[in-house]
């Protein structure tokens, strides 16, 4: 009656055990530790350069405690923070600006915990110190840029189609051409609607004008609203780069706001500052003269690199600036069908390009990427023929991704419209550590008189509860390990909350066992019975609950989010402890005994 089959009690001790190896980590605490990231695109953490790293460190007579390799970066531990400091800083002499080298807090889990992938888990900037940034794109100055834009691009396509018109002007959202006859106008809608498929034309007559109206359509507002909102994300993960963050999270929250955090940075001038850079791209001719012997470029040249580290020499005259780039989209080559990059130019930067291609067919074109004052040649192609029309391809060994991120690197030389802080956190890192004590006590205390009340109101009983309770809150912290999620404040209530909420399950199996037992019922038989009663009330309160954690996840924004994970994975592992792991206990010390008289409940 009292007993489980074997298999239950295995899956129960697989679970458990499971649950401790993954809280493990986070007992051990953190060590200092250096993180080597490539900055540029054509640059992969790989194990050249894990070996350099390891090569500089040795020159330098660092031994670090341990040296690994992952996806994107190199990681070395130290035993204390000179040696981090001090690797810091030869690390960023030899290899240079192409790398990022930052300062991190590192795990000291041993390697055979690291590669069951046990990781302890994040902790927030509220507990670890940091800068939090809330900021809200100017969706309004997005669309007013495309429509300025598109403005220009209409007087030139008419221009190049040689259709006369009297001007283009513009009232709110709508653009107005205005023709001289209908003709005039038939000729310049069809022009019109071939070259800007995300407009919707309507014809107006006003007096002896005959007007064109031009709105950008719901679907085109939507593309340029999440296109600018994407590439001001790819800007500001470019620019916190120069901050050495190691672990930031710059994240999009509803349609038009970012979320940034820089956990360990405490300079929010400085911070500010970067995040609020611009950077430009420049359009300049490829010399093909060599570098003179002494390294120096010829009279009117400069020399920059490519992504590979080539060097190339172009001239100083620009020919355009980013400012002249509408939009930049990864494709296909429509002749050979390999992957390309197509750029959408404005009407001064279309007329541009058009004379220079046409007067330099034949030569390399070099775009270049400046930040920091600091420039990086992009990409340089060979210019086959004259280029009208405001579309440029980039095209020539490259694959999808490579296609996309130079489609990216194009937009985001800076910001597509304007961004507003409307919140700002900082918090120190001694704070943090006073925060997580505070969480950890608060934790412990309310632990410890929850375990009171129930031994000493429920006995036995009372006692297997209370190791339940600690059964939940094992697997609850083995959880948030697995999922890496982010510790915060608010989550550390969130396990508060969770003890008090999981113990509720155990006192009514409790109750419905006594007042089986004050009914007469035996005691094996209302050990049975008060599991199989409570059950269902247990599930009801808990479904509910968990409906308003749902909630909270989907609506709510930040340490709302962060609270809501922790109270729905609570309330999951508090049905799982409090019934089943309970249950187990109670069946082995109650339910081998053929006869059972008794039982400690008080």
């Amino acid at each position: 009656m009292n007993r489980y089959p074997l298999w239950k009690n295995l899956l129960i001790l697989v679970v458990l055990v499971t649950g401790f190896i993954y809280t493990l980590p986070n007992f051990y605490g953190e060590s200092p530790a250096v993180q080597v990231m490539p900055l540029r695109s054509h640059l992969k953490a790989d194990t050249q350069l894990l070996a350099t790293v390891e090569q500089t460190l040795r020159d330098a007579q660092l031994t670090p405690d341990v040296i690994s390799l992952d996806a994107n970066s190199v990681k070395a531990r130290f035993a204390d923070t000179d040696s981090q400091l001090k690797a810091k800083d030869v690390l960023h002499a030899q290899l240079g600006d192409d790398y990022v080298v930052a300062l991190n807090l590192l795990s000291r889990s041993p390697a055979w915990l690291t590669g069951m992938n046990a990781l302890p888990m994040y902790l927030g900037l509220d507990l670890r110190g940091g800068v939090h940034f809330l900021m809200q794109v100017d969706m309004k100055a997005a669309l007013d840029k495309a429509l300025e834009s598109a403005s220009g691009d209409f007087r030139s396509t008419l221009r190049d189609a040689r259709i006369p018109y009297s001007g283009v002007t513009r009232d709110g959202d709508v653009l107005l051409v205005k023709f001289r006859d209908a003709d005039a106008r038939s000729k310049g809608e069809v022009e019109l609607k071939q070259r800007f498929g995300g407009m919707q034309f309507d014809n107006k007559d006003a007096g002896r004008d005959y007007l064109l109206q031009a709105k950008l359509t719901q679907k085109e507002q939507l593309r340029i609203q999440d296109s600018a909102l994407q590439q001001n994300l790819v800007t500001l993960r470019n620019r916190v780069n120069e901050l050495g963050v190691a672990e930031p999270v710059i994240q999009q929250q509803g349609v038009d706001r970012v979320v940034v955090q820089l956990p360990g940075v405490q300079d929010t001038a400085r911070a500010k500052d970067i995040l609020g850079r611009t950077a430009t791209l420049e359009v300049r001719l490829v010399d093909d003269r060599n570098i003179g012997a002494n390294s120096v470029a010829p009279f009117g040249t400069e020399v920059f690199k490519e992504r590979d580290g080539t060097p190339v020499v172009v001239k100083k005259s620009v020919i355009l600036t980013g400012e002249r780039i509408n939009d930049a989209q990864p494709g296909f080559d429509s002749r050979n069908n390999e992957p390309a990059v197509h750029i959408n130019l404005d009407a001064v930067g279309a007329r541009k390009f058009k004379e220079a291609t046409r007067e330099n067919v034949g030569k390399r074109m070099a775009i270049i990427l400046f930040e920091k004052g600091r420039g990086e040649v992009v990409t340089a192609p060979v210019i086959r023929e004259e280029i009208g029309g405001g579309r440029v391809q980039i095209s020539g060994q490259m694959d999808t991704t490579e296609a996309t991120n130079i489609a990216l690197l194009l937009r985001a030389g800076a910001l597509a419209a304007p961004m507003e802080i409307i919140e700002e956190r900082t918090v120190g890192p001694s704070l943090g550590a006073d925060n997580i004590q505070r969480g950890f006590d608060s934790t412990k205390i309310g632990f410890f008189m929850v375990a009171a009340f129930m031994i000493a109101y429920y006995l036995m009983f009372g006692t297997i509860s209370v190791l339940a309770l600690g059964a939940n809150l094992l697997l609850l912290i083995a959880l948030l390990s697995m999922l890496q999620a982010t510790l915060t404040l608010p989550g550390m209530a969130g396990i508060a909350l969770t003890l008090g909420m999981a113990i509720d399950a155990n006192v009514l199996i409790n109750e419905r066992i006594r007042e089986e037992l004050r009914n007469g019922v035996p005691p094996q038989m209302a050990i049975s019975t008060g599991y199989e009663n409570a059950f269902a009330t247990i599930i009801d309160s808990n479904i509910t609950t968990l409906i308003a954690g749902v909630a909270l996840f989907m609506f709510g924004s930040g340490p709302v989010k962060g609270f809501a994970v922790v109270l729905c994975l609570g309330i999951l592992t508090s049905m799982f402890s409090g019934v089943m792991v309970s249950r187990a206990l109670v069946n082995l010390i109650y339910g081998r005994k053929a006869r059972l008289n008794k039982v400690a409940i008080g």
